[in-house]
């Protein structure tokens, strides 16, 4: 068995807790866009409206990202890459084709990115995903994953 050294140890919780800064930071940027713009889509849509879809979102960014900070599980980096992967993919759908309405959603096809905090929102969650992509990677419920990552350190170094 390889001894880990502490070092290796504290560098891996060093990138624990970067990876969750950075990935409640991105799913709090995507929050608060979404937060902002809400009400200028209040008029969009009947049943559900898109500035109701828009605080949703913002709601569910802000309980991602604190759960992530919170209770870093496999769990929490799943919710966060679930939140991040849908808005990014709503985004990019809605930008570039014209669904229509779509049972109780609205018509939010919007053929533009100029529209304010839409491009710093879609690069939120662009790295909302990549960010909890890698800390699923990295906080895994594999027995002995921290483990493996932390002797996987101590070898590129020596190496």
């Amino acid at each position: 068995m390889v001894p880990v050294h502490r070092g290796a140890l504290a560098r891996s919780a060093i990138l624990s807790w970067t990876l969750r800064v950075a990935t409640a930071a991105a799913l709090g940027i995507d929050a608060a866009v979404h937060w902002r713009n809400a009400s200028a889509y209040d008029a969009v849509g009947a049943t559900v409206t898109q500035g109701q879809l828009f605080r949703a979102e913002a709601g569910l960014a802000v309980a991602a990202g604190l759960l992530v900070l919170v209770r870093p599980r496999r769990s929490s980096w799943v919710a966060a890459l679930a939140v991040g992967a849908s808005a990014l993919a709503a985004v990019l759908l809605y930008r570039y084709v014209d669904l229509g309405s779509f049972g109780p959603l609205p018509d939010m096809y919007e053929n533009t990115w100029q529209v304010p905090g839409k491009v710093l929102s879609a690069s939120a969650e662009g790295a909302a995903v990549v960010l909890a992509g890698l800390g699923l990677l990295t906080h895994s419920k594999h027995p002995g994953m921290e483990r493996l990552l932390a002797v996987g350190a101590i070898r590129r170094k020596r190496g």
